[in-house]
């Protein structure tokens, strides 16, 4: 336990974990995975991802519950923080687009006191051509940029007893393989490249100074 929060960690199937609803409690999940794995967004069809490719690169399909397009997670080269807030926490908001910035908040200042400073987005969602098939391709409300890249993707899965918040950050991107796996017409790697910036630390680090910042939180 960190102060109020309920801290665990998952590991192995991102579609098992991503299925799955969590209590209606206030809690931090950390989560990897154990193979690389394309996570589609809850509106996405499975045609979004070229299976033909994801089959012969050894790449897993699933699907989250919330919102967004596609989120590639390669073991070891990337940070995800899953947290849940119950409707009646203090830091349930009504908003659903100022419910993130929190998140956004949490994550701009672990970061930073890593060395990496961006900042927390506060308008409204920006789409881009590839956005709907690429998460990090758009920017929406909380989630945190460095100029125009995205540094922090935040999506959200609301019920009326809590609402689930899906936050990662990319350490290693790889925008050919995500080019590659979303289907046809496809966008150029050259097009997503400059769409994420990485955070350059390491898991470990993340993990750590984002849970002592749940301290406080």
């Amino acid at each position: 336990m960190v102060g109020d929060w309920l801290l665990a960690e998952s590991h192995g199937d991102a579609g098992a974990f991503h299925s799955t609803d969590p209590a209606a409690r206030r809690s931090a999940t950390f989560h990897t995975v154990q193979r690389p794995t394309l996570v589609l967004g809850s509106a996405q069809a499975d045609s979004d991802a070229d299976r033909s490719v994801a089959d012969a690169l050894g790449v897993e399909v699933v699907r989250r519950r919330s919102g967004g397009g596609a989120v590639l997670l390669i073991p070891g080269e990337f940070a995800w923080l899953d947290l849940v807030i119950p409707a009646d926490d203090p830091l349930w908001l009504t908003d659903v687009g100022q419910a993130m910035v929190w998140v956004g908040s949490l994550w701009q200042a672990a970061l930073s006191q890593l060395g990496v400073v961006g900042e927390v987005y506060g308008g409204g969602l920006v789409t881009t051509d590839w956005s709907r098939q690429v998460c990090f391709a758009g920017v929406g409300t909380g989630e945190v940029m460095i100029g125009r890249s995205k540094l922090v993707g935040i999506s959200q899965r609301r019920t009326r007893d809590s609402a689930r918040f899906q936050s990662m950050c990319h350490l290693q991107w790889r925008p050919e393989l995500v080019a590659a796996l979303v289907a046809a017409p496809r966008p150029s790697a050259a097009t997503l490249a400059s769409s994420v910036r990485t955070a350059g630390v390491g898991a470990a680090a993340v993990r750590e100074t984002l849970e002592s910042l749940l301290y406080v939180t």
